[in-house]
């Protein structure tokens, strides 16, 4: 295992020569909100105290159904992975757990695991498992289905993968399990819809059944792929209908790439969270469906309304309101840590901007139908740069003011490039 995490000298020196200007900028970002009523220390302290878990598998180059090209110093196992994701924490300050995927983390010392975890200082969040490919030596194929599967072995072996997961992540001290399956149909007829969706709910319970009492289960809806012509949980309604049908502690859990393009994902939040059932998020964004690009690149604003939605519900103190936020993406041409990071930040903005809207005027335009200045409201917390605010959060915790500009003078990427064996040119695949 590589020993090159980013010298704390290195951060040092850049954030240095970076100070005073940050100052001056948040000292006059300061007096621009102060003339709003907006104390602008108080929403450091909110930023500073967010956290998104990051996707062990995220730290990886990504690929598409045609073709992978492999990075520089890819990580070789979960172990590579976790120092790639304690670099993006000690310069973010903002991703302090790291999401396992089973079987691709899957390791025989499951104690060494955790203990690696705890010396770079990172926690683990929900356990995600994999019943949408073939494991080696697994007895039955799930290319037809998984937890819907027409055979009945086959689904109980999907269940058993599922305790399994439950297992790690208890050893692990994760507190919960998200569940994703690329069960449907490619042709009308293939599958009964109905018949599915009954097979999938008994293996859940099934699932649910072994969930420890201070676990929640995560189910993720998709509209589309593997299955072209139908999916299992194709939709937040179907998705609701699963938690309702299994208990208080099974939530909907929102992956932003996994809508149609118009589809109003804020609004869809917002139920959620009217009736209970928003566990979290895989952040992402997309352009034209399950794109799985940077968090933010492509619509910034959109990530900014569905945190106007949570920053709401904060704020009046929705009941059960503890949403699970994680980033999940696949970075095909960047380096993944940089890619991370800058996400990591993206969704720290979102927060921050949602955090100074003015949420009483907001009110007041709302109940006098007063369509434009509500809008314009919006705006005018979305217009602001908050970037002093996340990078003095980010110094006063440790991190560093630039991040990827910190993270490329420390040379980390040629460091482990030149320890972890390169990778050879595979086939498709997004991981």
């Amino acid at each position: 295992m590589t020993t090159t995490m980013i010298s704390q000298a290195t951060v040092e020196a850049e954030n240095e020569s970076r100070l005073s200007a940050l100052r001056r900028d948040y000292e006059s970002l300061g007096e621009r909100l102060n003339r709003r009523g907006i104390a602008i220390d108080e929403i450091k302290r909110k930023v500073a105290a967010y956290g998104v878990a990051v996707p062990s598998w995220g730290v990886g180059t990504g690929g598409t159904r045609f073709a992978r090209f492999p990075g520089k110093g890819e990580p070789r196992n979960i172990f590579d992975k976790l120092e790639d994701c304690a670099v993006i924490q000690q310069l973010t300050r903002a991703t302090p757990a790291v999401s396992l995927h089973i079987p691709w983390d899957k390791v025989s010392d499951i104690s060494e695991l955790r203990e690696k975890g705890t010396s770079l200082g990172l926690g683990f969040d929900a356990m995600n498992s994999n019943t949408f490919s073939d494991a080696p030596g697994q007895e039955h194929s799930y290319k037809y289905g998984s937890l819907s599967h027409a055979d009945a072995a086959t689904r109980a072996q999907a269940v058993e993968h599922n305790l399994e997961c439950i297992e790690i992540g208890r050893q692990l001290g994760s507190r919960a399990l998200t569940v994703w399956v690329g069960d449907g149909s490619n042709f009308p007829g293939q599958s009964n819809f109905t018949r599915a969706f009954e097979r999938y709910l008994d293996a859940m319970k099934a699932v649910y059944a072994a969930l420890p009492e201070d676990w929640r289960v995560y189910t993720e809806h998709k509209m589309f792929e593997p299955a072209f012509y139908s999916t299992v949980v194709q939709d937040w309604g179907s998705n609701y209908l699963i938690a309702q049908e299994l208990g208080p502690k099974a939530f909907c859990l929102v992956d932003l790439g996994h809508h149609a393009p118009n589809v109003n994902i804020e609004m869809i939040v917002a139920r959620l969270i009217q009736f209970g059932k928003l566990g979290g998020f895989h952040f992402n964004d997309s352009k034209y469906g399950d794109d799985d690009l940077d968090t933010g690149s492509i619509d910034p604003y959109r990530l900014f309304l569905v945190f106007n939605e949570l920053v709401d519900a904060e704020t009046r103190k929705a009941k059960g309101f503890q949403p699970a936020h994680m980033l999940d993406q696949s970075h095909n041409v960047t380096d993944p840590i940089e890619s991370l990071t800058t996400s990591a930040t993206e969704v720290c903005r979102a927060y921050a901007q949602a955090l100074i809207v003015d949420r009483p005027a907001l009110a007041g335009y709302q109940d006098d139908n007063d369509a434009l200045m509500a809008s314009e409201t919006l705006k005018v917390a979305f217009r602001t740069d908050v970037e002093p605010i996340l990078a003095m959060a980010r110094l006063d915790s440790g991190g560093a003011i630039a991040p990827v500009a910190t993270y490329r003078k420390s040379g980390y990427r040629a460091k482990v490039a030149a320890e972890r064996p390169a990778v050879a040119g595979g086939g498709g695949g997004i991981v």
